[in-house]
């Protein structure tokens, strides 16, 4: 049986934790190592049963504590060309460690991992869909302006997906960040919003996905409440209903995700 636990997500800082019978791989590494060991070991985790790191971009929410755990633990980083070039220009990786490129598919311990690109304001930017030992399909998709064709195809046919819900519209825009950064989130290469997610999520439930996990919620505009309101509110206009027809979970930004199983 496998286990997912964000431990970290938001804008503060993003790591993910997945847990299979043969070992763990993490996603992102958006806090500090201390932080990161601290918040795997109380998801139920083990730095040994780590088999790979796997980044999602290079912005520092998601590569934070990423050197010192690739010194530590000796594991192979996995990431796009692009991503792992901004990487090395940033010293980010350690001297003779070990750096899988991966454009579409790789495979560490049983963990099949697919890469699919996103909407972003870097070169490279991924989502990842793993499928695990017990054949199940877990994707991740944070930090992507518009959900592309290619994200769709990447969603549809997962059992678990966490899926980015970084603000609320109205919030965003009376919130007190410069318009040049207004602008920036609600571009096609910023984040995706409540009202976006939703209606994904309508999508994905149609086509058979049950259980989602809101992800990479802004502190300054959104709340959890608000963005599982705007999920439910969505949901509930086809006549779904949390807890009976899908499950429906928020991650938090400071080490205190939700596991699931």
């Amino acid at each position: 049986m496998s286990k997912i636990c964000p431990l970290f997500s938001g804008s503060t800082g993003n790591c993910t934790y997945i847990g299979t019978k043969n070992g763990a791989v993490l996603v992102d590494a958006g806090a500090s190592m201390k932080r990161i060991m601290a918040a795997l070991e109380c998801a139920g985790g083990t730095a040994e049963e780590i088999k790979a790191i796997a980044v999602t971009h290079q912005h520092i929410d998601h590569i934070t504590g990423l050197r010192p755990i690739l010194n530590k633990l000796k594991i192979p980083l996995i990431a796009s060309e692009k991503t792992i070039e901004a990487l090395a220009v940033a010293n980010k990786i350690p001297e003779g460690a070990r750096v899988i490129a991966i454009e579409n598919q790789v495979e560490v311990d049983g963990i099949i991992i697919n890469r699919f690109a996103t909407s972003h304001d870097c070169e490279g930017s991924s989502g990842y869909s793993f499928i695990l030992p017990d054949q199940k399909k877990f994707t991740l998709c944070t930090d992507l302006g518009i959900v592309t064709d290619e994200v769709r195809n990447a969603l549809n046919g997962s059992d678990l997906v966490l899926l980015e819900s970084n603000h609320d519209v109205e919030m965003l825009k009376r919130g007190p960040y410069p318009p040049e950064l207004k602008i920036r989130i609600m571009s096609d290469k910023g984040h995706i919003s409540n009202n976006v997610c939703s209606a994904e999520l309508v999508k994905l439930l149609k086509n058979g996905t049950k259980r989602f996990i809101l992800g990479h919620l802004s502190q300054n505009n959104n709340t959890p409440l608000v963005a599982r309101s705007s999920a439910e509110a969505a949901l509930m206009d086809i006549g779904a209903e949390n807890g009976k027809d899908y499950l429906l979970y928020v991650a938090h930004p400071q080490g205190n995700g939700v596991t699931v199983i």
